[in-house]
């Protein structure tokens, strides 16, 4: 009986993480995506344009008052410095989040303390208050569990985030494409092109305008081009935009045309999408026999045979 209840109560307290945990994440995605919402039509009824300025700044998806943002940075501090920890590679990993402040990586690790506190400490209150029939050495190991744990989320969430961004920059590369092409053509230079093509593409893909953007604030700073393009492609870690980086850098190096250059490598660009469209229409059957078979199949059979099944269970068992 102890045993069931125990098991019970370890049952009803990870789902009540759980609950809770999926309502926090939740209600911060409408919040973020209602904000999105609001300045994007806030943006179409005003005509507003965003200054390059802003970029390095405001660009941060910010979702936290800055007072908690600054007392999370003072918490992160205290458990993280620049030598104990990886911070080139980790400013890499912020960038490709579309994080641009420069104390990200102490919130970062602000929100691991906390999180590695809130969750056993949450967990110990319901323990003393409500599922006292949890035995300690269970106790303690839920509560080791609920700090690893909380020290990991920030980590899955950082990494789920460089790839949705990332796949937004994929998806949006070929309208950057086209629209350079065509600014290029038309006799403008390449930086003049990329600060044009960041303003008209804002709307449609705000990920690719903070780069383009961010593009044009490094030159101004007095980067050269060469590497400006090789921050854009280390930024965005999307493959075509790396070869599109590299494209560009021989093309200045050598002299040659940029608009031919660039025409070349739309065209095959193009190809190449449209061989990966092949590509995903061919293994498309292959990943629905499965669930065809998992699924559809077992209720065309109940509809096809359960009534003939029924009859004749009727005639040989109840005559």
């Amino acid at each position: 009986m102890n045993i069931a209840s125990g098991s019970m109560a370890i049952m009803i307290s990870a789902s009540t993480f759980v609950s809770l945990f999926l309502l926090f994440v939740g209600i911060l995605y409408y919040v973020n995506e209602r904000a999105n919402k609001l300045r994007l039509l806030k943006k179409i009824a005003t005509g507003e344009q965003i200054s390059d300025q802003g970029v390095l700044v405001s660009k941060t998806n910010r979702t936290m008052p800055a007072g908690i943002l600054n007392l999370l940075g003072r918490l992160g501090k205290r458990v993280a410095s620049r030598n104990s920890v990886d911070y080139s590679r980790m400013r890499v990993q912020f960038l490709r989040a579309g994080f641009r402040r420069q104390e990200v990586l102490y919130i970062f690790w602000g929100i691991r303390c906390l999180l590695g506190i809130l969750l056993p400490g949450t967990f110990f209150v319901f323990r003393v208050t409500v599922f006292e029939i949890v035995s300690f050495p269970l106790t303690v190991a839920i509560l080791v569990f609920l700090t690893f744990l909380g020290s990991y989320l920030p980590e899955v969430w950082l990494r789920m985030r460089i790839a949705r961004r990332k796949e937004r920059i994929s998806e949006g590369f070929a309208n950057v494409l086209d629209l350079l092409v065509v600014c290029v053509e038309a006799g403008m230079g390449l930086d003049a092109a990329m600060n044009r093509v960041g303003q008209e593409i804002e709307l449609s893909s705000n990920a690719w305008s903070e780069e383009l953007k961010l593009f044009n604030l490094e030159l101004r700073a007095g980067k050269s081009r060469r590497d400006a393009l090789r921050n854009l492609a280390i930024r965005t870690n999307v493959e075509d935009v790396n070869s599109l980086a590299t494209t560009l850098i021989q093309t200045d190096k050598f002299g040659t045309s940029l608009a031919q250059s660039l025409r070349v490598y739309s065209d095959s660009f193009r190809t190449k999408r449209y061989q990966m469209a092949e590509e995903i229409a061919a293994k498309l059957p292959i990943k629905l026999v499965f669930p065809a078979i998992l699924f559809v199949f077992p209720s065309l059979f109940v509809v096809l045979a359960g009534p003939a099944a029924i009859r004749v269970y009727q005639v040989l068992f109840q005559h």
